[in-house]
């Protein structure tokens, strides 16, 4: 069905991950204040934002997607969509999104999504990602974005949380990447794509793999101590955090296979953020607000 190409150039999967960040975001700066209008405008508009970016992704990787097996059978190199269709189809996505974003949440949480798309697709994607090793890096600049436009569409400003939730996501992003391309690394590498376990080899990128993680357990954290959710998530967020880190010690075994570790590593990758996301959303604290202080 020529529906269902439309949809698969989307990347469905990448938006269905946003949609948990989104909402994690959200519900973090909503404290039990839910404004479903509002709530599904932020959710619909940045899914259309981010479906947006994942085809104008698609048509610039179009050419190295060839190479890889993982993506040799997209609609674009197999041609079952032509390349103007498909640029026209970002477009559309692209209008609606940001439409119900600016209308309907903040200026702050429009802008922040504009900011991500253009990393993803202006930087990242025409640029980076064939050129340097700190592709992975600037891209994840995107890629924590979703939390930060759901928390920044109820707040209507840019402040301490939603700072953390950008570096506990941005944090996430590394670790999450870098076992992707441990696991596909034959593809990246055939394909000719700049990454770090390609440039600089599996070991070094181990090593990154572990700095990235105790950095992400700290920012995770701090979202508790700094006052934005309770202990429950702090719990939950040292856990996942500490059983995260041993998966990724474990790769240091001699025996260990790479693939599959890596494989194991990006499996619990999605659970640990799946979990923060949650938490997040039911663990808030209620900060007390400006006029609070005002009258002391």
């Amino acid at each position: 069905m020529k529906l269902k190409r439309y949809l698969l150039v989307t990347k469905p999967g990448i938006i269905f991950g946003n949609l948990i960040a989104v909402a994690g975001g959200y519900f973090l700066a909503a404290q039990g204040q839910i404004d479903l209008g509002l709530l599904l405008a932020t959710v619909i508009g940045l899914s259309l934002v981010v479906a947006s970016g994942c085809v104008m992704n698609n048509c610039i990787d179009r050419d190295i997607d060839r190479h890889m097996l993982r993506t040799r059978g997209r609609v674009l190199v197999t041609g079952q969509i032509s390349l103007p269709a498909a640029l026209a189809h970002g477009v559309v996505l692209g209008l609606a999104g940001f439409g119900l974003l600016w209308w309907y949440t903040t200026p702050v949480a429009t802008a922040l999504a504009a900011f991500g798309f253009f990393i993803y697709v202006g930087v990242y994607s025409l640029w980076m990602k064939r050129r340097s090793v700190y592709g992975t890096l600037v891209g994840s600049l995107s890629g924590a974005m979703p939390p930060v436009v759901g928390y920044c569409a109820v707040t209507g400003q840019f402040d301490t949380g939603a700072a953390l939730l950008l570096l506990i996501f941005c944090l996430w992003q590394m670790p999450h990447s870098y076992a992707i391309a441990i696991f596909r690394f034959d593809d990246y590498s055939a394909a000719g794509i700049p990454v770090l376990p390609v440039k600089e080899g599996i070991r070094v990128t181990k090593q990154h793999i572990v700095w990235y993680i105790l950095a992400f357990a700290a920012a995770a954290l701090m979202l508790t101590l700094s006052g934005f959710a309770g202990y429950g998530y702090l719990v939950i967020a040292l856990l996942v955090s500490i059983w995260w880190l041993v998966i990724a010690l474990s790769g240091y075994r001699e025996e260990v296979d790479d693939r599959l570790w890596a494989r194991k590593l990006f499996g619990f990758s999605i659970i640990a953020i799946t979990a923060l996301s949650l938490m997040m959303s039911i663990d808030f604290r209620v900060l007390p607000s400006p006029t609070f202080f005002a009258g002391l």
